[in-house]
């Protein structure tokens, strides 16, 4: 019996690339890889980065499936896979996301993204990020938290252009815009979903254990709790991700897209 399209969206500031360890993990070769515009693919002309635009794009892609597929995210992927299960739950036979702490009512944007919120500040911020050369961009990564040969893979897809992405996604996405848009949560119980917490990530980027919790029972997600996983997981530890998501993947039933609610 043929799987299920397996579709995997990352974030910032990664390119498709970050997912070849998972993909490695899964025994998926046929999984598909979706970049975000802007984020290690040029955007198309007219395309105007934010999170709602992002939603959009990724309907549209998921559209010229045949199917509904497993859809899985990452970071900013997380947060667009979260929207779109909220929005369009009809194109997914399941999703999963790491990101959806970002929708409790009580969460705050971490200090990097703070300052990329405002201007000024923020296009200084970018041109350090990502205005050097490769030296310069494998800092970053680093002090990123990333290490070998991910780092390199990451800084090596880093351009202006992702800045510029950037700065217009975080600024679309100030607050009160992810609490209000984390109103809609129950839509995403129309399927299946799984809430991923990386309980090594230090830095809480996508918010608090709490707050994903919080954010995984409005949605009618299931949790996974990846004990000894941090952020970077899809280059740096990605078999307990593998392992949570072939056991969720088990349980689910063949769904029909005629049978979801278009919203």
């Amino acid at each position: 019996m043929p799987r299920t399209p397996l579709v995997l969206v990352h974030g910032n500031p990664e390119s498709a690339a970050v997912w070849g360890p998972l993909i490695g993990e899964l025994d998926r070769a046929d999984a598909v890889v979706l970049s975000p515009p802007g984020f290690g693919v040029p955007a198309p002309r007219g395309f105007a980065p934010s999170a709602t635009a992002y939603r959009d794009w990724l309907a549209d892609q998921l559209e010229l499936f045949r199917e509904p597929v497993d859809l899985v995210g990452h970071d900013w992927g997380g947060i667009h896979v979260a929207s779109l299960a909220m929005s369009r739950p009809d194109l997914v036979r399941s999703w999963a996301s790491d990101a959806l702490g970002v929708f409790a009512p009580d969460y705050r944007w971490h200090p990097r993204a703070q300052v990329w919120q405002q201007e000024g500040l923020g296009e200084a911020s970018v041109q350090e990020f990502w205005g050097g050369d490769l030296t310069q961009r494998l800092a970053v990564t680093s002090a990123l938290g990333m290490t070998g040969r991910p780092a390199e893979r990451v800084a090596a897809g880093m351009d202006p252009e992702m800045g510029r992405a950037v700065l217009a996604l975080l600024r679309s996405a100030r607050q009160p815009a992810m609490a209000e848009a984390g109103q809609l949560l129950p839509d995403a119980a129309a399927r299946p979903g799984l809430a991923l917490i990386a309980l090594d990530d230090v830095e809480r980027a996508s918010g608090t254990v709490v707050q994903h919790e919080w954010a995984a029972r409005r949605s009618g997600a299931r949790i996974a709790h990846l004990e000894g996983v941090g952020h970077w997981w899809p280059e740096e530890s990605p078999a307990p991700v593998a392992e949570a998501l072939q056991a969720f993947w088990a349980e689910l039933p063949d769904v029909d897209r005629r049978s979801a609610v278009r919203a």
